[in-house]
């Protein structure tokens, strides 16, 4: 924007032209008729029209993002309002291009169901003047926002956040409360499967309350978190130990299974983090050690004519883990001279051939072929067997566990050091002294034994495996969680599972749309937060260039680095 006061027309019509078009995109392909069927706030607002109204919104915010101070506060409203009114113009388009022509023909989607949401179930006329004026009001909602003071803008957009969160995920608290405050209570808070009006309200006014409070007392909580003695972190440690023991029998059968199913990400993300996240090693094949765990605890567990042994699943988890771990060592010898681009085409075939592998005639006598391998017994502990979702989430949890801990070692390690320095310039890493090629090969072996242990779980978990469960969609889903998450950071790696597998787990109605959002989100991430949701200090400094920060025995240690 120019610095005299006059209003940069180009700039303002193409951030609005650009919200409409992303408006006009989402309502063509048929994301704004599917999503308005979840409603947040009971007669207010449903997905679908959150949908619509964040483009006019982001566009009314960044129109004035780079003004000079010395603009008045009218002055940007009147931007916001012009930015409003052209991201309105595309949809506009569209509703009176549907009343002219039949736009079903070429886009199926463009339903009359659609235009009635476009033009809020009034007629054409009313209609698009009902578009203009909401475009005008969200633009200008954008600029208000910016013109907040940062605090206070950060305790509203956190309110919001959590209130559209609350509304998004009305129907699992429905089923978390309804077994612990009763039926009475829902019907009080929720109506129609979202939020009534009046408890959103005190949502908002509660989270702000609170994290204007947590803004207050950051630094002090900190304080005395860090001067905690042995004793009382064991006390805490234990408390959440306590809680993640209880929680299944909270959640139910339901959000159990969708625990596990993060969990298992969880333990691949653990161990591609190594790889990728740490030493700097694009993996793209990293399902095939998924899969050859798998197997492994088939074949040498069914009791199907497959099976080769009918072993106990304690014993075959310490194989299925080494054949893994194998697999993960034979990789690295042909790639030991390969970086960026031919790595990941490299590892990406690799995935490839385990795939393929797994469906060819020539392993079907053994494996099953596309028939796969059934009849794969439950893990048991005495009496005590692993049968449904509430019972195999304390085996994915004690492997989490376990590979958070080995992790973090590693992480805080000679080796893991000499890891980040390769992964920040090989060459000079190799010129200090490191072992580059021995640091990748135990890299990528280590790396595997998380899938071996995911795979040979989840085998035992579904009791039958088939080769389409091991496609190239794996190794992307757990790349994009570790990216998302924030690459080479442990508690990112959940993040990152919950963020990408628990979320379209329960919004299973929007499924077709899921590899849309998934791309839409890394995009915003590369752009908005490249360092990822929770990152490592280490990462966290190189990106965004902020001071250095010491943390004893932490991800954030400078990285000294000397040969072995």
């Amino acid at each position: 924007m120019a610095k005299t006061g006059r209003i940069d027309w180009r700039q303002l019509i193409r951030y609005g032209l650009l919200a409409g078009v992303a408006a006009l995109y989402v309502s063509v392909i048929g994301m704004v008729e599917v999503f308005s069927q979840r409603s947040l706030i009971t007669g207010v607002l449903t997905l679908g029209q959150l949908l619509l109204f964040s483009a006019p919104v982001l566009a009314g915010y960044l129109a004035v993002y780079k003004d000079d101070e010395s603009q008045t506060a009218a002055f940007s409203l009147l931007k916001g309002v012009i930015t409003g009114l052209f991201s309105s113009l595309p949809l506009i388009a569209l509703v009176l291009l549907a009343n002219a022509v039949n736009l079903r023909a070429m886009f199926v989607n463009v339903s009359p169901a659609l235009i009635d949401i476009l033009v809020f179930g009034q007629g054409t006329a009313v209609g698009v003047l009902l578009l203009l004026l909401s475009g005008a009001i969200w633009g200008t909602l954008g600029v208000i926002i910016h013109l907040l003071p940062d605090k206070t803008r950060h305790v509203v957009l956190v309110g919001l956040s959590w209130t559209l969160g609350a509304g998004m995920l009305s129907e699992l608290l429905i089923q978390v409360f309804r077994p612990l405050f009763g039926s009475g209570f829902i019907r009080f808070v929720f109506q129609g499967g979202a939020l009534k009006l009046w408890a959103s309200i005190v949502v908002f006014i509660l989270v702000t309350l609170l994290d204007w409070y947590w803004s207050k007392r950051r630094e002090e909580v900190k304080t005395k978190m860090a001067n905690l003695n042995p004793t009382q972190r064991r006390a805490g440690m234990g408390v959440g130990l306590l809680i993640l023991l209880i929680l299944p029998w909270i959640l139910g059968t339901y959000l159990s299974e969708v625990l596990d199913n993060v969990g298992l990400f969880i333990l691949m993300g653990l161990g591609l983090n190594i790889a990728v996240g740490l030493a700097g090693l694009l993996d793209l094949g990293y399902v095939a050690t998924f899969a050859i765990g798998a197997y492994v605890m088939g074949l040498f567990t069914s009791t199907s004519s497959l099976g080769v042994g009918e072993l106990n699943f304690w014993i075959v988890l310490p194989i299925s883990i080494l054949a893994a771990m194998t697999a993960g060592f034979l990789l690295a010898l042909p790639v030991l001279h390969m970086r960026g681009d031919y790595l990941a085409i490299t590892t990406l075939g690799f995935g490839e051939i385990i795939r393929i592998l797994a469906l060819s005639d020539w392993l079907s006598p053994i494996i099953g072929g596309a028939q796969g391998i059934l009849a794969i017994p439950k893990p048991q502990i005495g009496s005590f067997v692993f049968r449904g979702p509430q019972e195999i989430y304390y085996l994915i949890l004690a492997g989490c566990i376990l590979a958070i801990f080995v992790s973090s070692r590693l992480n805080n390690s000679r080796t893991g050091r000499q890891w980040m320095a390769m992964r920040e310039d090989e060459d000079v890493a190799a010129a200090m002294g490191i072992d580059t090629t021995k640091s990748k090969v135990l890299a990528f072996t280590l790396s595997a034994a998380s899938g071996g242990l995911a795979g040979a779980i989840f085998a035992s978990k579904l009791g039958t495996i088939f080769p389409h469960s091991f496609n190239l969609l794996i190794s992307i889903n757990v790349l994009s969680l570790i990216i998302v998450g924030g690459m080479g950071s442990l508690p990112g790696v959940v993040v990152g599972a919950f963020a990408l597998v628990a979320l379209p787990e329960l919004l299973r109605e929007f499924a077709e749309y899921r590899l849309l959002l998934y791309g839409a989100l890394l995009i915003v991430m590369m752009l908005a937060r490249p360092e990822g949701l929770w990152p490592s200090a280490v990462r966290r400094r190189e990106l965004k260039g902020t001071e250095e920060e010491e943390i004893e025995g932490g991800e954030g240690a400078p990285v000294a680095v000397t040969a072995d």
